[in-house]
């Protein structure tokens, strides 16, 4: 009797099964992080759809004259892809590990446990508000103007420090004897008191000012450890001249030292960029102290994607930028105000911008 053989199947082809069904399950199991990559551009001297769609300018100013520029000046967003309700899958994750300009980082640094996804928005919407005025008092100190300010309690966290302690509308004007003028002052001299208790003198209604001790706490968010006492604040400045900044659906502080460049640029007659494109990043204060900001990497590409030439980096991130500046663009590193302009003067100017500084390793 003939017996038909049945192939039998090879150790490579098992393989390839098995591999392809663990890349379906991986596809679907749900993962600890989140994608950073780079997302819109927005140029401050340009426009931007307002709430209702249509085009209107980034930066309007009003009560002074304002003068005609050209080139670009673009402050740079970073998107996130996946949330706690829908992360990213493996498959994501090693497409973007291949990717230099995208980043994989844990999904606590960007969704910490307990914050939900309307807390962040509000904060972040909070610090875009806190950001454009510290960006229109840094503009308008640096033009000789006359600024007022004032740092008000927007909320106080639950279970925070200052919970009980401070109320919405207080008036904070001293943080241990020293004078506080921002928001970004107050949150600078928490960070230096390192977990000690810090007091601060409170002005609360028609009330004389009060003194409250706070003893903050460590919160760590996307690797980066700062010192909370648990409060929303905005600093209200007594402005001589109208300036309004109108950019829907992006948060944070880090476009303010470009926010400032534009609003300068409009206050200043000639083209300040050189009729150049040029993208920068990093947080400001009324004094015009550049900071540090997340997603530098991701913001370089940005940067690239935009056409851009030139790329003003927080001289704190440069740790982040040695190394991963995209060919085609210079990186200059600026700690100040005052650096960025002299910066772009060199620049409109074909100066030597080699000569300018820029983010170098570490000596071995």
């Amino acid at each position: 009797m003939a017996h038909t053989r049945i192939p039998r199947v090879g150790l490579g082809v098992w393989a390839l099964i098995v591999a392809l069904m663990a890349l379906v399950v991986l596809t679907f199991l749900p993962t600890p992080y989140v994608i950073q990559r780079p997302g819109p551009v927005y140029d401050t001297l340009g426009s931007a759809a307002g709430e209702d769609g249509e085009e209107v300018p980034l930066i309007a100013i009003d009560g002074a004259a304002t003068f005609e520029t050209s080139g670009s000046l673009n402050l740079l967003t970073v998107q996130v892809v996946g949330n706690r309700e829908r992360t990213p899958s493996w498959f994501e994750l090693a497409l973007a590990w291949m990717n230099s300009s995208r980043a994989v980082i844990p999904i606590d640094a960007v969704f910490p446990e307990g914050v939900t996804n309307e807390d962040r928005d509000e904060r972040n919407a909070a610090l875009m508000v806190d950001s454009q005025h510290e960006a229109t008092a840094a503009a308008l100190n640096e033009l000789g103007y006359d600024t007022g300010a004032e740092v008000k309690v927007v909320d106080a966290v639950d279970g925070s420090p200052a919970d009980g302690v401070l109320e919405e509308g207080d008036v904070i004007t001293e943080i241990d004897g020293a004078k506080v003028t921002s928001a970004a002052e107050l949150r600078a001299a928490i960070q230096d008191a390192e977990g000690t208790t810090v007091e601060l003198t409170v002005l609360r209604g028609d009330e004389q000012p009060i003194g409250v001790e706070l003893t903050p706490e460590l919160h760590t968010e996307g690797g980066v450890d700062t010192w909370l006492i648990g409060i929303t604040l905005t600093t209200e400045y007594d402005f001589p001249i109208d300036v309004t900044i109108q950019l829907d659906n992006v948060g944070g502080p880090s476009a303010g030292m470009m926010f400032a460049l534009g609003i300068i640029d409009e206050l200043t007659p000639g083209e300040m960029t050189g009729g150049n494109d040029i993208a920068g990043t990093g947080t400001i204060d009324a004094a015009g102290t550049v900071g540090p900001i997340g997603g530098i990497r991701q913001k370089l590409y940005g940067a690239v994607d935009a056409g851009a030439d030139y790329f003003l980096a927080p001289a704190s991130n440069c740790d982040e930028v040695v190394g991963h500046v995209p060919d085609g663009l210079q990186a200059i590193s600026t700690a100040t105000l005052e650096e960025s302009l002299d910066a772009l003067e060199v620049i409109a100017n074909d100066g030597d911008v080699d000569a300018l500084p820029t983010c170098a390793a570490p000596a071995q």
